[in-house]
């Protein structure tokens, strides 16, 4: 199997698991940052959509375990968690949006930014959340 076929049965196998708060698929919400393949194995990292989402462990597990359930011949799986920068609604694909709007009567995008102003500002609020400096990244690089 080459790498870009992992990549495609990767992303089909994590349009199954749903944000428990929002239910759209984690790759329509825009919660993957990075996918990599490399010979047999697979690296992920992945983001929540709020700071502190108490659901964040229990995504990342059924990530993992959707990978390797949809390709059994993967040696590895490594998903890891992003903190910053954080999620905004920006990161969903234009399906994620349209179903979001479809769901709740409204656009997420123009409502956060009526309410933050500006993703910059969102960033500043959620460095000051985790007690980051600015241009900090709490030790993880960005991607």
């Amino acid at each position: 199997m080459d790498l870009e076929e992992i990549k495609n049965k990767v992303l089909y196998a994590l349009r199954f698991i749903t944000d428990p708060e929002i239910p759209i698929n984690v790759v329509d919400l825009g919660l993957i940052r990075k996918l990599e393949v490399e010979d047999s194995k697979v690296y992920m990292r992945v983001v929540m959509t709020a700071p502190g989402c108490p659901y964040s462990s229990m995504i990342v597990q059924q990530i993992e375990e959707s990978i390797k359930s949809a390709i059994p011949e993967l040696k590895e799986v490594k998903v890891e968690l992003e903190t910053f920068p954080p999620w905004t609604p920006f990161d969903m694909t234009e399906r994620g949006r349209e179903q979001f709007r479809k769901m709740y009567g409204y656009d997420l995008a123009e409502s956060f930014l009526k309410r933050y102003g500006s993703v910059e500002n969102y960033y500043e609020l959620v460095r000051k959340y985790y007690g980051l400096d600015k241009g900090s990244e709490g030790g993880q690089e960005e991607s």
